[in-house]
């Protein structure tokens, strides 16, 4: 019997780093070894800049992987990226127009308005095509500053985003405020489903400090370490978060860690530089084979948002840090999907820098940090109830078989409402 056959289009893809390669990755993989026939058409370019030693075509876990030849800019610049994205486009475009036609096509959000090409080729084609949001754009490059908002080219992008995803059949968005942003822009709410990104519990695992390389090599025993792991990019938020490690750059107990990359790594190295602070080191990201031992070195994790990016833009490292099993500290928007989930759940604490904003006279956001790490460092047990209790949530509601399931069962829905062939294991799933 035929199998039904899906394409995934994202710019990244394994053996990459990104992390809407990494959750792709994980995906197609699990959907492949569920009797579905799983391709992925992605670029060779690696997330921070250069190209991936990789074949063009291969098959890899079941899953049938072409990566297009592009640039390989990477993030480095607007410039570079715009044009690494350029050719993505063109080169999906014409693979979707003159390539095999498959059951449904899933679009990612990488690079940006990358729905619009299914858009085309459905006109075209009648290609059923789904969008996995991770990102909405060009919202979140209005947010930055990067598009001025009511400029010609602001609106134009826009129109694009809007009738790319008004187009899919299906839009699956992070959480309910994602969902609303895309109620806003014109998608129908009953054709949106939530499903949020995961981390996996066989992959990232507590590691106690005890037996934990890493502490030793980085000589971080016997230390309050606060980590703060991934990008660090215009959508986040540090001014708060760097003055709370001025004011507490003399506590020779506490350790601030940095573990990534992004535009703000710069700034934020030079703020420490400049502010005396040593009890601080920035690290590049460690291979992914490592992050069980690299997210277990934090006592507590961080994790920040701007207010504009709420429903915009979800973190996905939360989940890894509920695997490793250690407390969250959202320096952001209380209204938004990772603050809702740290508080529903009991894993850690929300500042909200714009609460003393609206409700003065709470003490100033650094000052909240401050005390919120201190409460942390001093109560370990405390910071082990917290750890247990998102360990055990993660592998309940955000572990990789339970999401991956829920994206199984709506692909199966989508394929049984056009008679298409479902894996024979999966019929009664859809009956």
């Amino acid at each position: 019997m035929t199998r039904p056959s899906v394409r995934f289009v994202n710019q990244h893809y394994w053996p990459d780093v990104a992390s809407t390669g990494q959750h792709l990755t994980d995906l197609a993989e699990y959907l492949a070894d569920r009797g579905f026939e799983v391709s992925v058409l992605c670029g060779r370019g690696k997330y921070l800049a250069g190209t991936l030693e990789v074949p063009d075509r291969e098959m890899h876990n079941g899953v049938a992987i072409r990566r297009l030849r592009t640039t390989g800019f990477g993030r480095g610049s607007f410039v570079g990226r715009a044009i690494d994205y350029a050719g993505f486009y063109v080169q999906a475009l014409c693979s979707g127009l003159f390539g095999r036609k498959v059951d449904l096509v899933v679009y990612l959000t990488t690079p940006s308005l990358l729905s619009f090409v299914g858009r085309v080729i459905k006109a075209f084609r009648r290609q059923r095509y789904a969008v996995w949001s991770m990102d909405l754009h060009p919202e979140v490059e209005q947010a930055i500053g990067v598009f001025r908002t009511g400029a010609p080219h602001t609106r134009l992008l826009h129109a694009i985003g809007r009738a790319g995803d008004r187009g899919a059949d299906v839009v699956v968005d992070l959480g309910r405020h994602m969902k609303r942003r895309l109620v806003e822009r014109g998608v129908d709410e009953a054709r949106t489903h939530t499903i949020p990104v995961w981390s996996r519990k066989d992959e990232i695992r507590p590691v106690p400090p005890a037996e934990n390389p890493l502490r030793d090599e980085l000589g971080l025993t016997d230390r309050f370490v606060v980590m703060y792991s991934g990008n660090a990019g215009l959508a986040h938020r540090f001014e708060e978060l760097l003055e709370a490690m001025r004011r507490m750059k003399d506590d020779p107990s506490t350790f601030f860690l940095f573990v990534g990359g992004g535009p703000r790594r710069k700034e934020i190295e030079a703020y420490a530089g400049e502010q005396g602070i040593e009890n601080f080191r920035y690290l590049d990201y460690f291979p992914r084979e490592q992050l069980a031992a690299s997210l277990s070195l934090g006592d507590a994790h961080l994790l920040t948002l701007r207010h504009d990016m709420a429903g915009l833009a979800v973190p996905g490292k939360l989940y890894g840090i509920m695997a490793a099993g250690r407390p969250v500290l959202v320096v952001g928007p209380a209204d938004c999907e990772s603050a809702e989930t740290v508080a529903r759940l009991h894993v850690g604490a929300v500042v909200d820098p714009e609460a003393s904003v609206r409700s003065p006279p709470a003490p100033d956001p650094s000052a909240r940090i401050v005390e919120r790490l201190i409460d942390w460092r001093d109560a370990p047990a405390f910071r082990g109830e917290m750890g247990r209790r998102a360990r055990d949530a993660l592998v309940a509601e955000f572990e990789r078989d339970v999401t991956c399931a829920a994206w199984r069962d709506l692909l199966l829905s989508m394929l049984a409402e056009t008679g298409s062939a479902v894996p024979t294991t999966q019929r009664a799933a859809v009956q």
